[in-house]
């Protein structure tokens, strides 16, 4: 059975039938970009074009920008990494919900999620968020926002 994964650092896109590198328990890095990991998505998930990924940990905290980051809201990765991605974001998603919350303590996918982002006073703009929880041992999440049409 293949597993799909995403590079949130590229948005590459493989299958591979194992979930590590070789006979390691080292987690799958990315073969185009070299990004050190991948999420593992159960079904085939599209992201926009102009989607920004974000790479959180079990606590919420950013530990890596991906693609389109800086583009949806104008921050670089130095200034966002080891914060977190609620208050760096700004993100308020709908009837007040605690998305990315669940997302950490379930472990489950939150797909198409509407929320305002507003980046450290930046202009707040409408997104839908999607969130993948990490599944390793270590916990965490990828976000993934694209503006809102």
């Amino acid at each position: 059975m293949a597993h799909l994964f995403i590079c949130p650092n590229c948005g590459n896109r493989t299958a591979a039938t194992d979930r590590t590198q070789g006979f390691r328990n080292t987690p799958k890095g990315c073969e185009k970009c070299g990004f050190g990991f991948l999420f593992e998505l159960l079904d085939d998930y599209y992201p926009a074009p102009n989607a920004a990924f974000f790479v959180c940990d079990s606590d919420g905290r950013v530990i890596g920008c991906g693609r389109g980051s800086r583009e949806l809201t104008g921050l670089t990765e130095e200034r966002v990494v080891g914060r977190p991605v609620r208050e760096v974001l700004g993100l308020e998603f709908d009837e007040g919900q605690d998305t990315v919350g669940t997302v950490l303590e379930w472990g489950v996918r939150q797909l198409n999620k509407p929320v305002t982002v507003n980046a450290e006073g930046d202009l707040s703009a409408k997104a839908v968020a999607d969130l993948f929880p990490a599944y390793d041992g270590d916990g965490g999440l990828l976000l993934v926002l694209t503006r809102a049409r």
